[in-house]
């Protein structure tokens, strides 16, 4: 399951669309909202985590647009730097997201960048600062 969260901002005259009902109707989307401020006619601004099938997400962001939300990505994306990480499992604890795992059949932590939402959780917990924050490119490392 893909996941991010978004920081949506609402020109004050769309204050009384179904926004979020719409994402999850036609677009096959969950949302978790983790903080709004929207008012009447005036500018809202929204948190908000989506869930849900890449492509699904992306039209439904593309949804938003479409009535001029301004949509900006919130987190950055998190790293692992193999090398450091010494699979004590930290991480696994507080990950909300479910993209840090013990696999149990060998007590392996496992690192799913695509249900990475970026909150960062991990890198304050990881006591060899094996989590990091990255931008960009080196975000999601290309699979070959």
């Amino acid at each position: 399951m893909y996941a991010r969260i978004y920081i949506l901002r609402f020109p004050k005259d769309t204050s009384d669309k179904p926004f979020i009902y719409n994402l999850v109707k036609k677009f096959d989307v969950e949302s978790n909202i983790l903080k709004a401020d929207i008012f009447p006619h005036r500018e809202g601004m929204m948190v908000l985590e989506l869930r849900g099938v890449r492509n699904n997400v992306k039209e439904a962001i593309q949804y938003l647009k479409s009535f001029e939300v301004r949509v900006e990505r919130l987190a950055a994306g998190i790293s692992r730097d193999e090398q450091k990480c010494f699979q004590c499992g930290a991480c696994t604890g507080i990950c909300p997201s479910g993209a840090l795992f013990m696999r149990r059949s060998d007590m392996a932590v496992i690192f799913d960048p695509e249900k990475c939402t970026g909150c960062s959780l991990c890198v304050t917990i990881c006591p060899v600062r094996a989590m990091d924050v990255c931008l960009g490119e080196e975000q999601y490392p290309v699979k070959s």
